[in-house]
């Protein structure tokens, strides 16, 4: 059995057809997908270092925040280690100055308690003699 000639027209005619159709859409239509693939491909790429740059300079400005507050934190210290220190000499200064204050206030009162009983002795005296001239009626000898 031979097969009549229209089986290879349809034979010929799928053959063109399929050629035709590979190369005016399936060429450009696979083409179209491998750009859209290189393209995504490319975003993803390119995202992926976006992120790696941020992920970077998110660790560099967390470093450096750190960095920043232990610095600030070593300068409060020093700066509170500092108003100690001032605060220690001024109270060894007012501690010195009270001290001599109240040393030349002793000597002060001692002298003055001295001149007092030195004046009362002297007074005592006086007040004796007139007592007893009073009551003698004549002057004590």
């Amino acid at each position: 059995m031979i097969p009549d000639l229209s089986v290879f027209w349809v034979i010929l005619s799928v053959l063109v057809l399929a050629t035709i159709l590979n190369q005016l859409l399936f060429k450009p239509l696979t083409r179209v997908i491998g750009e859209r693939e290189a393209a995504v491909a490319g975003a993803r790429r390119q995202s992926d270092e976006a992120a790696a740059k941020a992920r970077a300079a998110s660790d560099e400005f967390d470093r450096r925040t750190q960095d920043a507050r232990a610095d600030m934190f070593r300068q409060l210290e020093i700066a509170r280690k500092s108003a100690l220190d001032h605060r220690a000499q001024l109270l060894a200064q007012t501690r010195l100055d009270a001290e001599t204050a109240i040393t030349e206030a002793s000597a002060r009162l001692r002298d003055e308690a001295a001149k007092a009983r030195a004046a009362l002795d002297r007074d005592a005296d006086s007040m004796a003699t007139t007592i007893v001239e009073r009551v003698l009626g004549r002057s004590a000898s």
